[in-house]
């Protein structure tokens, strides 16, 4: 099942983008894809801790959300550092995607959030039973200190791409115990 919503909430007019392409001009782009592991337990395990903010949450991030799960128009609020240097980012569900061999989700950027731009979080399972993590994004500053950051802000985001595909791939094999069953759900 495929799902999409828009509000009009958000700081971006190219909401979707990371579902459908093109990535739009005018922005940084982040492509990230890391193998996870292989088979149908795998993909399963991974798309569950990905779909239910658990993968972002065993990263380090700290996230808010009164949904459960990712699904269109819910909101969640991922904040990352210490005291006073916390960041906040306040965004939105664009899109989610439950199929027999992808699954996953999009959120956009919301007023407050120190870029603007939208970023996806998907699971694929492959015909040769591989399975894949990608995060997709584009992004430009959104206030003056993400502008002044400059070259750091995409190396941070590439830094907790990596982190995210490091952390799923963890939880996928720890909820899978290496013998094609899931553990945990």
């Amino acid at each position: 099942m495929n799902s999409a919503h828009r509000t009009g909430a958000l700081s971006y007019p190219e909401a979707g983008a990371t579902r459908l392409g093109p990535m739009p001009d005018g922005y940084r782009h982040l492509h990230h894809t890391v193998r996870i592991g292989r088979g149908r337990a795998v993909f399963e395990a991974a798309g569950e801790a990905v779909l239910t903010w658990r993968a972002h949450r065993a990263s380090g991030a700290r996230l808010r959300s009164r949904a459960r799960r990712a699904e269109p128009g819910a909101r969640v609020e991922v904040s990352a550092g210490f005291g006073p240097l916390r960041i906040t980012a306040p965004c939105e569900v664009v899109w989610t995607v439950h199929e027999r061999v992808r699954t996953g989700f999009g959120y956009g950027t919301l007023r407050g959030h120190p870029v603007r731009g939208e970023e996806s979080f998907v699971i694929d399972l492959r015909d040769d039973g591989s399975v894949w993590f990608t995060v997709m994004a584009f992004s430009r500053p959104a206030v003056w200190w993400s502008r002044l950051g400059g070259p750091l802000v995409p190396l941070m985001q590439m830094a907790y791409a990596r982190r995210l595909g490091r952390t799923v791939c963890r939880l996928a094999k720890a909820d899978t115990g290496g013998d094609g069953v899931v553990r945990r759900q």
